[in-house]
């Protein structure tokens, strides 16, 4: 079997890529990678330098993988700066690493494509060797493989690889007609106070949706400018994504992006846009991103982000809502808290151990943090 190592995604051809993995997931297809190198938000210099993994058997494809040369752990949602700490009080180097993520994208996916006719049992621990092999030979500490699907993490972990276990907030939809029909699973006090939440929120605003070839350019100039603000008031940084990403982004991944967005009803107003959220969804799932207003309003983050997702989930008829990273905030509006899984393999065996033991501890108070955090689901009764 002969390994390419592509520099660029570009150096794999569209379809072969994404044959691979067969999929609708937006952040693993070839046109969504491929912007996020040729806007310059993913390259050497941002500290992602792509090493992309393509298998070939007989001149033909039959598995990739996206892989980064990382110099730092920024945009990736599984904190490690601790070990990276630890690496450097003992004088030693934790970066470069090794990255097998969707950069800034913490939603739970396909992370290897194989070929239907290969067998994946086989291959599986065949392209663990490989990535620890190149490991090695570049001189790297660690090999990360973040937001994993299930299945792909218990394979991983078969494969003497370290299981991680996180938590995110996701809405499930349970077959239901319109919103309202999914508020009426909430208590009374809790129903009325989601209402008023919402009718606050849209108060002297008007909002709407805006799907693919819909959202404008001055609607991507707008809400570039929000994600510049959104992450300076966040880090004092003006984020990871650049302009040229936000405006190609709508041409690049079609009808499978949509922006939720918000006008002032001041019609004296040379510019009423207030607020915008950016989605991407596919057949099963819609993905919350970004977000940023101009100035604030009452609850119309929650709207913009959550309930706007909700409804348009129920109305597409998606299994399911992963609105992003962190907020408790989420459950009493419905989001139940689910695992999430990175996989992780560490060349310094002493490293490995300790990080082992780190990992068997925080797994169990994540367990049963989620435990806890389902007894404050805001539902008549948890089965919904």
């Amino acid at each position: 079997m002969n390994i390419r190592i592509l520099e660029a995604i570009d150096q794999c051809i569209p379809s072969q890529w994404d044959s691979l993995f067969d999929t609708e997931y937006p952040f693993l297809q070839h046109r969504f990678l491929s912007l996020l190198e040729s806007s310059g938000s993913v390259c050497p210099r941002t500290g992602w330098e792509p090493k992309h993994l393509l298998l070939e058997q007989d001149g033909q494809p039959v598995a990739a993988m996206p892989l980064y040369l990382k110099q730092h752990s920024w945009g990736e949602y599984v904190f490690d700066h601790t070990w990276a700490d630890a690496y450097h009080d003992h004088g030693l180097a934790y970066y470069p690493k090794l990255l097998t993520a969707i950069p800034f994208t913490p939603a739970t996916g396909p992370r290897i494509g194989i070929a239907p006719d290969i067998d994946a049992k086989i291959l599986i621990p065949q392209l663990v060797k490989t990535v620890q092999t190149l490991a090695k030979q570049w001189g790297v500490s660690s090999w990360h493989l973040l937001f994993p699907e299930p299945q792909l993490s218990t394979e991983l972990e078969a494969q003497n690889m370290m299981r991680r276990t996180g938590v995110q907030y996701h809405w499930m939809n349970a077959n239901y007609h319109n919103f309202d029909d999914f508020i009426d699973t909430f208590p009374s006090r809790k129903r009325k106070n989601i209402l008023r939440e919402r009718r606050t929120a849209r108060k002297n605003l008007h909002i709407k949706r805006l799907i693919g070839k819909d959202i404008t350019p001055d609607w991507w100039d707008f809400m570039h400018i929000m994600y510049q603000r959104t992450y300076l008031k966040r880090n004092g940084t003006g984020g990871y994504l650049t302009e040229d990403f936000f405006k190609n982004l709508g041409q690049t991944m079609g009808n499978q992006v949509m922006l939720c967005v918000a006008e002032s009803n001041d019609t004296e107003s040379m510019n009423n846009k207030a607020a915008a959220a950016l989605f991407f969804r596919d057949d099963k799932t819609l993905y919350g991103r970004y977000w940023g207003c101009q100035q604030e309003y009452d609850f119309l983050h929650f709207e913009l982000c959550y309930y706007q997702g909700i409804e348009f989930a129920i109305e597409q008829k998606l299994s399911r809502f992963d609105a992003g990273a962190q907020g408790e905030h989420k459950i009493k509006r419905g989001f139940e808290p689910v695992e999430t899984y990175s996989t992780h393999w560490i060349h310094n065996p002493d490293f490995a151990s300790a990080i082992q033991h780190f990992i068997h501890q925080e797994t169990s108070h994540i367990k049963q943090y989620i435990s806890e955090a389902c007894e404050l689901l805001p539902y008549k009764t948890h089965n919904k």
